[in-house]
């Protein structure tokens, strides 16, 4: 059945972001309603953050069942909820919206799962040693990767930030097994069990990679969030070194799998199949 085809005779649900033409979430999402043979379709909305209010009210009436949020709107989303669950409300964001059976707007966060569960497929035993992680960004993405690995159990997480006040909060709102780095940063490395950057540097387009990591312990496995490129400089010199590393395409096609799930019923597979798609059409755009 083709997406044409489905819009017309199903459920839909949207991607919310501002601006938003980049997703990839209707091509993860309308894979797996193609694979699972149900009707509907997934679509992006461009919703401007004054608009969001309006745009979420509104989207019962239009046959949108849930959403999934991103820039700017994971922050923007959670005054205008009825219902913020427990993961939303101590990361301080959302990007998964639903209807309960009142109708009421229910929020959740499906970044911190989405992170453990591409941690744990691409790299089996990555969390054997759980004393000190070292992550680098303290904005909407650190605090879903600080919430979950506070729920694995990771003993200390020293974050690097350019301002104190961000890691301040993150210290306030998850205790203190977060710490600010307040050392030499080769000290850190050396000791890391887990590195983890959560910033948009060595991203297409953003700010370039810079830190050095020549006293990186040499058995910390290493991720970057960023998956644009794939192999982002970061990766590619702990992968240099020898290093274990994660990519976060991964991230993103899992959190999506959670959110799949809430509105539709079924739970999807992150095959390789999907992830080659998904490849393709990254290199289809570059």
């Amino acid at each position: 059945m083709s997406d044409a085809n489905r819009k017309g005779s199903g459920p839909r649900a949207v991607v919310i972001g501002h601006p938003i033409s980049h997703s990839r979430s209707p091509l993860i999402h309308n894979y797996w309603l193609r694979e699972a043979g149900l009707p509907g379709i997934y679509e992006t909305a461009d919703v401007l953050p004054e608009d969001l209010g309006e745009f979420v009210a509104a989207m019962p009436q239009a046959g949108i069942i849930g959403a999934n949020l991103t820039v700017p709107h994971k922050e923007l989303v959670l005054p205008i909820a009825d219902e913020i669950d427990e993961t939303a409300r101590l990361i301080g964001a959302s990007n998964l919206l639903w209807f309960d059976g009142a109708g009421r707007v229910c929020v959740g966060n499906a970044d911190w799962s989405g992170f453990l569960a591409n941690l744990d497929d691409r790299c089996p035993g990555w969390d054997d040693r759980k004393r000190t992680a070292v992550m680098f960004g303290a904005g909407g993405a650190a605090r879903a990767a600080v919430y979950a690995l506070l729920r694995r159990g990771f003993e200390k997480i020293y974050v690097v930030n350019r301002t104190i006040e961000r890691t301040k909060a993150l210290i306030a709102d998850f205790g203190d097994r977060v710490v600010a780095a307040d050392g030499p940063l080769e000290e850190l490395l050396a000791k890391a069990d887990f590195v983890v950057n959560s910033t948009s540097m060595g991203m297409k387009g953003g700010p370039e990679w810079t830190l050095d990591l020549k006293e990186l312990n040499p058995d910390a496995v290493v991720h970057d969030i960023v998956y644009v490129p794939l192999l982002t400089p970061l990766l590619a010199e702990a992968q240099a070194m020898g290093n274990r590393t994660v990519d976060g395409l991964g991230m993103l096609l899992y959190g999506a799998a959670t959110s799949f799930e809430r509105w539709f019923g079924v739970a999807p597979v992150v095959s390789a199949e999907l992830r080659q798609l998904v490849l393709d059409d990254m290199a289809a755009k570059r």
